[in-house]
């Protein structure tokens, strides 16, 4: 079945699920910001079948999230790690992990804990914005306004009221 791409979309939101609009690239990216590099070690963290790993890694590559470097072995072997654009998506990843914390946790609470590095202390994520630093709430409607939206959403849906 093929998906409608929202890569042209007016709406950075729409763009940002391009990427990760299947449940397994958002956990491929999590494994690798823990450190996995080797495709062995992705299926086994994930439990991932081979072609679906194999088809999600190479999109990430393909995208410029990740790319692969060579590792000493016999035959040659690649490893697959972050790039720039690719560290850049840990605020998505983060900001995800924040409501499956406050949300779906259950019982048991939070099963991953982020820890700052420099202080030690646990830490989450947080909107803030950057001139004040205050943290940014979702407009309520009909007070305060409401996120723009430049031109129209192609195939996509549209906003009425006003």
């Amino acid at each position: 079945m093929r998906r409608n791409s929202f890569a042209d979309w007016p709406c950075s939101i729409a763009r940002t699920m391009d990427l990760p609009g299947d449940r397994w690239t958002p956990l491929v990216l999590r494994e690798a910001f823990h450190g996995v590099r080797r495709f062995d070690a992705f299926q086994r963290e994930l439990g991932i079948a081979r072609n679906t790993l194999t088809d999600r890694l190479r999109r990430l590559m393909a995208e410029g999230l990740l790319e692969t470097r060579p590792y000493p072995r016999d035959p040659v072997r690649h490893e697959c790690v972050l790039t720039e654009k690719g560290r850049d998506f840990f605020g998505v990843l983060a900001a995800m992990n924040r409501w499956g914390d406050r949300r779906p946790a259950g019982a048991d609470g939070p099963p991953v804990l982020f820890q700052h590095e420099r202080c030690g202390r646990g830490s989450h994520a947080e909107v803030v914005r950057a001139g004040c630093g205050e943290p940014m709430r979702p407009p309520t409607p009909g007070r305060g306004p409401a996120p723009v939206t430049r031109g129209p959403r192609p195939n996509g849906p549209t906003r009425s009221g006003g």
